[in-house]
């Protein structure tokens, strides 16, 4: 094969692999399925969510907050802003000013958007007394955040500047760091399996030569140690990433990649004894003595928007059928089964299943099918299925299955949907 037939084949692989990401990029395939857009008016950084997308934003939420409610954790609301002394007890305002949108001045003081949730829960958590029997204390909250990114590093729902951040914080004991550092690498391996996504790696962050950290050495190094152990006693392989500690401490970073094989932080689990300090917690333990709570941050999905994006890119737009923007598209074949038709769509909703009716006015039954690519399960009621009350189903991945009862069909989606299964279909007794 000559140099140049070659050269023109390496070419045509790149322009192969170029043109693999772009079709799966989640800022043009976001906005072709109509999941969320941007306006100038609106500003740079701050996408909007379409009907579709707040479906799927909406399915994930309600999907973490269960898992969160099963797991013990007790949910909150706190304020998006909070007086700049919030931010200089909690370090935030000393390490992390520069990523934070400047203060407003109202009445005298001056108040922030703030860059993280966890100073607003350390408040919470001394609201009151707080007893060791109360230990571990969960308390979840998916709540907005914002950081003041430039404009060139901005795009899509990766890099955004109002974050929905799905964040928890346990309160516990130093003899119970480990374990509910564990509970949460498990929450976060449930919820990837849910969502049919998988990590590149674990990345243990460390703290490296040349930063600024809060943590004394001394708790620095128990973090690390409690990190680490929490991660053998969950049997996963990480690797160390000097360097990349949070300010107040060490984490645990679950990584995922793009498409382009660009890696990012999804998920975390961090150990801060920083907080605690700073804003005076305390319990009372079995001796009647005040005792200083650990703090470990966790996030199972991190923000909404980034676990979007990454599902848009992993799926190319076809959903896990649970997180699918529609559950079914119900097709007339034609205008005499649009009434049968428009029976099983409200039979659909009322069990809480997403149903729309495509009818003849859309098209051919083949152009509606094609429209439909991406739906998990695409309906055809023709005149012997209605008279019958039967459906029959194609599936996404281009399988039909036979008629079936409209009922049985209903019953085996719904759950489906409701186990958060990533399989279009199971067979009875499998």
């Amino acid at each position: 094969m000559s140099k140049a037939v070659n050269e023109s084949v390496r070419e045509s692989v790149a322009e192969a692999a170029d043109e693999a990401v772009r079709v799966v990029d989640h800022r043009r395939l976001g906005r072709e399925l109509e999941l969320f857009d941007t306006d100038p008016l609106i500003g740079a950084g701050l996408p909007y969510w379409l009907p579709d997308g707040a479906v799927v934003r909406q399915a994930l939420e309600d999907y973490v907050r269960q898992a969160e409610r099963r797991a013990g954790y007790r949910h909150v609301y706190s304020p998006v802003l909070g007086k700049r002394e919030l931010y200089e007890i909690s370090g935030h305002w000393a390490h992390y000013s520069d990523d934070m949108f400047p203060p407003m001045e109202m009445g005298g003081e001056q108040f922030a958007l703030r860059p993280s949730l966890c100073p607003h829960h350390a408040v919470i958590f001394r609201s009151r007394a707080r007893s060791y029997r109360e230990l571990p204390l969960r308390m979840a909250e998916l709540g907005g955040m914002f950081r003041s990114e430039l404009s060139g590093v901005l795009g899509g729902l990766t890099r955004v500047r109002g974050i929905q951040l799905n964040d928890a914080h346990v309160f516990c004991a130093l003899d119970q760091v480990a374990e509910e550092a564990a509970g949460a690498l498990a929450l976060i391996r449930e919820a990837y399996a849910a969502m049919g996504i998988v990590p590149v790696r674990y990345r243990l962050s460390l703290p490296g030569p040349g930063g600024t950290y809060v943590e004394a050495p001394g708790n620095g190094e128990r973090a690390i140690g409690l990190l680490r152990e929490a991660l053998d006693a969950s049997g996963i392989v990480y690797e160390e990433g000097v360097g990349e500690a949070a300010f107040y401490g060490p984490k645990i970073d679950v990584q995922v990649a793009d498409p382009a094989g660009r890696e990012s932080t999804l998920s975390t689990v961090q150990v801060d004894f920083h907080q605690p300090e700073r804003f005076g917690l305390a319990y009372i333990g079995p001796d009647g003595a005040r005792h200083r709570p650990v703090m470990l941050h966790r996030s199972v999905i991190g923000s909404v928007e980034r676990a979007v994006a990454h599902l848009v890119e992993h799926h190319a737009g076809a959903f896990p059928a649970w997180l699918a923007p529609l559950h079914l598209a119900v097709l007339p074949v034609s205008d005499a089964e649009y009434d049968a038709a428009a029976r099983f769509a409200d039979a659909c909703a009322a069990l809480g299943l997403r149903a729309e009716v495509a009818g003849p006015e859309r098209g051919s039954l083949g152009a509606r099918i094609r429209a439909a690519r991406l739906v998990p399960y695409q309906v055809v009621v023709g005149a012997r299925e209605a008279a019958a009350g039967q459906v029959s189903v194609r599936l996404r991945d281009g399988r039909r299955l036979d008629a079936l009862p409209s009922a049985e069909l209903l019953d085996r989606v719904r759950g489906l949907v409701e186990a958060h299964a990533t399989e279009l279909w199971d067979e009875p007794g499998s």
